[in-house]
């Protein structure tokens, strides 16, 4: 850690050149990303003859990775809603020389005196549940109605249609099924299988995706309020439903869809997000989308046994995800097609 904040603190340098005197301090990991090494650090310096400080968070790529993605998009995603409004941490630097951390990273604003629910908590907010879940759902509707070119997020984004956007995620998802499974995945392949014979009807509209809006991605202070919607580096241009689907997945909430994220009711949460959006959560759409997220949660968790049991990387979170997640996505995937075959619609 101390050579580290010695390279940091160079790297401030280079970035800051009217300060003087910059050290970096307090500097730790955030253990529990998947796709990124976070660490808080405390920045100092002097600057026009007065001192001056301030908390920052570094995300750097990892040797290895659970899901592979590029900062820049992710680090694009914070300086695009940062000018709105939404609760997401000020950017500061984004790097992709390696002469200076070996491996790309960014640097942004750290948000204290703030914590995260855990989705392995039944009860992840007590007595904020209610509160946080509306804003929950009102930020994620927020998300939504954002024009994704007015804001500057789909700079340089190759433009995907209505019709073909759930094409794309599942080709993506399937593909990572393909590389990383150990063994025969036969609950994966049925829904796979399903969700090629059933396409969606076309998005609404297309729009800034963050890609794992959930309990655990955000941080709320000591009053309830929700002061940052954090790890975007899954987030792309798409159908909104697939955030919805995903934010109400049965595994954030110990496999009661009644109540997702451990917040408030489903059907409320429904409402704020439309009245938020200004878009329908269409029932047929958004049964595709919960049936892909948890075929995408399966991927993942998929890609990190692969990444564990290869020494790819041994961050015990891989082998839990491996282990727990793998299991409650089988079982709710099984559940759903089996009630879609009891429907006729298998």
């Amino acid at each position: 850690m101390d050579d580290l904040a010695r390279r940091v603190a160079a790297y401030l340098a280079h970035r800051m050149p009217h300060a003087s005197n910059i050290e970096v301090s307090g500097i730790s990991r955030i253990h529990g990303g998947a796709s990124r090494e976070t660490f808080r650090l405390h920045a100092s310096w002097e600057e026009g003859g007065a001192k001056a400080e301030r908390p920052l968070i570094l995300r750097r790529d990892p040797v290895a990775s659970l899901i592979e993605t590029e900062r820049d998009l992710e680090y694009n995603a914070y300086r695009a809603f940062h000018p709105t409004g939404l609760p997401v941490p000020e950017p500061l630097y984004l790097e992709t020389d390696l002469s200076w951390l070996d491996r790309p990273f960014f640097v942004m604003e750290q948000i204290e005196g703030c914590q995260a629910g855990s989705p392995f908590n039944a009860e992840p907010y007590g007595a904020f549940a209610e509160k946080i879940g509306r804003q929950f759902w009102t930020h994620l509707g927020h998300i939504a109605a954002a024009d994704p070119h007015g804001i500057g997020f789909a700079a340089n984004m190759e433009p995907i249609a209505p019709e073909t956007c759930w094409a794309r995620e599942l080709e993506k998802w399937e593909k990572v099924i393909d590389e990383d499974e150990l063994e025969p995945q036969p609950v994966a392949r049925a829904a796979i299988r399903w969700l090629k014979r059933n396409p969606p009807p076309p998005a609404e509209k297309i729009v800034v995706v963050h890609g794992d809006y959930r309990t655990g991605n955000f941080l709320f202070d000591g009053e309830g309020n929700i002061r940052a919607i954090l790890d975007w580096e899954m987030c792309h241009l798409g159908d909104p439903l697939e955030d919805v689907a995903w934010a109400a997945d049965p595994l954030w909430a110990h496999e009661r869809p009644e109540r997702p994220g451990g917040m408030i009711a489903r059907d409320e949460a429904i409402r704020l997000w439309e009245e938020a959006s200004g878009l329908k959560a269409e029932p047929v759409r958004l049964r595709w989308w919960e049936i892909f997220n948890s075929l995408k949660g399966l991927a993942i968790w998929i890609s990190a046994g692969k990444e564990y049991q290869t020494g790819a990387n041994r961050d015990p979170v891989l082998a839990f995800s491996s282990w727990y997640c793998t299991d409650v996505h089988n079982r709710v995937l099984a559940r759903r097609l089996a009630e879609l075959s009891k429907e006729g619609r298998a």
